[in-house]
């Protein structure tokens, strides 16, 4: 009878048990994976052909490996409800960039709906990409986008990532004080060359016509007026010497803003920096 009372036991157990495991569970949206679950090109507002795709996926994995550190372009049509920060951010997030533990990475994020943009950043990104430096990418490639030569911007967008990575491994990332120079103008060239020209012509005719009053003389006595100059007394007087020192002010690596990235949270809890607007 006690056998039986306890096998009972045994059996209730273990039904329960079973009964606890074939409980669906709801598998909560804060998840971040381990792994990067889509492509660095993700184009579901369908703006590239496919060769321009390809292209663009290859270069983004190219520089993505070499600098560990992944540079993903996204396109969608809508936000759906969210603002461009938290969209971009959980796109980072929920689908898995970012390399390494810190999860390095930056992702360029535009909707055609409102025609809004952003930048996110994450782990090394963040200061890979700077406020300063982000604003200095932007400026480069924004005008191709809103010109809707998405393939020409998105291209430029990687260069420039591949650009600012490779300033960043030498252990100065751009930032204030420390922008790349824009390249000069094609046409400033030759406008630099004629400005010079007519310059030095204009100097040079002014130098000669104040000449033309000027005569051969044979000797040197010629060129001293008669009686202009005597030489009564010489001497050399040493009287007094005077040196001040003053300690010169170290320039600002900032040229007068604040470096670095200001970073948020995002609905995951981890933390982003980034920047975005209209196009």
């Amino acid at each position: 009878m006690k056998r039986k009372k306890y096998l009972n036991i045994i059996i209730l157990f273990i039904s329960v048990v079973f009964a606890v495991l074939l409980i669906p569970t709801k598998i909560s949206a804060q998840t971040i994976p381990d792994h990067r679950l889509l492509p660095r090109l993700v184009d579901n507002a369908d703006l590239l052909n496919n060769s321009e795709e390809q292209e663009l996926l290859e270069k983004l994995n190219s520089i993505s490996e070499r600098y560990q550190t992944d540079v993903a372009i996204v396109t969608v049509y809508s936000l759906e409800g969210k603002s461009p920060a938290e969209f971009a951010d959980d796109f980072f997030d929920y689908n898995g960039y970012g390399i390494g533990p810190n999860r390095d990475g930056i992702l360029f994020l535009i909707s055609m709906e409102f025609r809004d943009w952003f930048i996110t950043t994450h782990g090394s990104g963040i200061q890979a990409f700077t406020d300063a430096g982000r604003a200095h990418m932007t400026e480069q490639f924004l005008s191709y986008i809103s010109d809707a030569k998405y393939a020409k911007g998105f291209n430029k967008f990687a260069d420039l990532c591949d650009q600012y990575l490779k300033q960043a491994a030498k252990g100065e990332p751009y930032d204030y004080g420390n922008l790349p120079k824009k390249p000069l103008a094609w046409y400033w060239i030759p406008a630099a060359i004629g400005v010079g020209l007519i310059v030095a012509f204009v100097v040079v005719g002014s130098m000669k016509a104040k000449l033309k009053s000027v005569r051969r003389r044979v000797g040197a006595d010629d060129y001293v007026e008669a009686n202009s100059f005597v030489l009564t007394d010489q001497r050399d007087l040493y009287l007094y010497s005077h040196v001040s020192r003053r300690v010169k002010p170290k320039q600002s690596s900032s040229g007068g803003g604040s470096g670095g990235s200001r970073t948020r949270t995002s609905s995951s809890g981890s933390t982003h920096g980034g920047s975005g607007g209209k196009f």
